[in-house]
């Protein structure tokens, strides 16, 4: 059985991977960059601008939403969602933070 090593490493380093992972998927930073453009909730928009089918955009807003990084109320059938700003702001001023104290050291290949 596998171990999980991911608790040797801080908190804030575990925040970092987490916001990483809900984001590295091209369908995903496609549903932030409308739902960002559209700068409120929308709803079955988010599928029609999409090329993919209504499951699979929905598999991603989950992942956004478990990450904090969108946030969804559900309207009888539909479900709407928006960027939750605070939870991204903080996300990527810590993605900022941690990879703008990185330097180059020394040139390799």
């Amino acid at each position: 059985m596998a171990i999980n090593k991911s608790t040797e490493f801080t908190e804030d380093i575990q925040v970092l991977a987490e916001f990483a992972k809900a984001i590295a998927h091209p369908a995903r930073i496609e549903i932030l960059r409308v739902l960002a453009e559209k700068n409120q909730c929308i709803c079955g928009e988010i599928v029609e601008v999409m090329p993919l089918s209504q499951s699979t955009v929905s598999q991603h807003l989950k992942a956004l939403k478990k990450a904090g990084i969108i946030q969804g109320e559900v309207e009888g059938v539909r479900s709407c969602y928006c960027i939750n700003w605070d939870n991204l702001n903080k996300a990527l001023s810590a993605f900022n933070t941690y990879f703008g104290n990185i330097r180059k050291i020394s040139s390799c290949c």
